[in-house]
């Protein structure tokens, strides 16, 4: 039994997400996610303008006069989310958790995905396979993956995206468009390669999601910082200036790094920002890889 809350909070997603596609992503969309091939559609008489490599000459001998092969765009897509729902996704400094964020940027996709009429398939991972969702169509199938974005108990802490990665391989036989939405708090070279094997077979989008504390350390004096994951507690004096850049410099470090690889794979990214809109990237991102199609 679905509680109220939970109705409650899946309605307002539903709303909200369903209206940014409407009014923003859903023509960028359509216009960047091609469809995986070509179809037969039809036999016709041959029109002056028509390709003559299309004639269809058993046909054209058949009626005597010439009739032309039609094909369309196999336009049916599948998009799978890869969901990162480990420990260090709870994490949050500002107004909204990092998983939060994940929940609202899923919906959005999937509902762009199913307004051109394709499928959606879901992925939640930590450490482990959580849970998968297979591939559907229509808004009740969305409502139902962000009920179980939204109810999710994770039973691992840690995060293995190559284990992600290696698993989408194993149940997709065919090209999908793959986002990873996490915070890629991970080591790269453990998943350096099912990145690189994943995106050889399908689409694959990163979207990085980061959230300013993780970035720069306030000057509060002394904290307790705790790794989600591992459970590791450090004490550090924020009031010490080289303390916090020594910080600031290693994320920025780590975020250089991540990008790198997305790049050496061929993996597009997209930084989503805590603190702000989370639309304005990913639309951007559409923009961005229209003008390379």
């Amino acid at each position: 039994m679905i509680s109220a809350d939970v109705l409650k909070q899946i309605r307002q997603i539903q709303i909200h997400t369903s209206r940014l596609v409407n009014e923003a992503l859903v023509g960028e969309y359509h216009s960047i996610f091609k469809g995986v091939g070509i179809e037969f559609e039809e036999v016709r008489e041959y029109q002056p303008g028509d390709e003559i490599r299309m004639i269809d000459w058993n046909v054209t001998a058949r009626m005597g006069r010439p009739f032309i092969k039609r094909f369309v765009e196999e336009r049916e897509l599948t998009v799978m989310l890869l969901v990162d729902v480990s420990a260090s996704e709870n994490f949050g400094s500002v107004k909204y958790l990092k998983n939060k964020v994940a929940i609202e940027i899923c919906s959005l996709l999937a509902f762009s995905a199913i307004k051109n009429n394709d499928k959606v398939g879901v992925i939640m991972f930590t450490d482990k396979i959580e849970k998968f969702i297979p591939p559907k169509k229509g808004a009740k199938h969305v409502f139902k993956v962000i009920r179980e974005l939204l109810c999710s108990k994770p039973s691992g802490k840690g995060t293995n995206i190559a284990m992600a990665l290696d698993y989408l391989n194993k149940i997709a036989s065919r090209k999908t468009i793959t986002f990873i939405v996490s915070d890629f708090i991970a080591e790269e070279n453990a998943y350096a390669r099912s990145l690189r094997t994943a995106n050889k077979k399908h689409d694959v989008i990163a979207v990085n999601i980061i959230d300013p504390r993780e970035q720069k350390l306030p000057n509060v004096g002394f904290i307790e910082l705790e790794d989600a994951e591992s459970g590791e507690r450090i004490i550090t004096d924020t009031s010490n200036s080289s303390a916090r850049k020594e910080y600031s410099m290693m994320a920025l470090r780590q975020k250089e790094e991540r990008s790198q690889l997305f790049r050496s794979t061929g993996v597009d990214e997209v930084v989503v920002n805590t603190q702000k809109n989370y639309v304005e990237p990913i639309i951007r991102f559409f923009r961005i890889r229209e003008k390379r199609i």
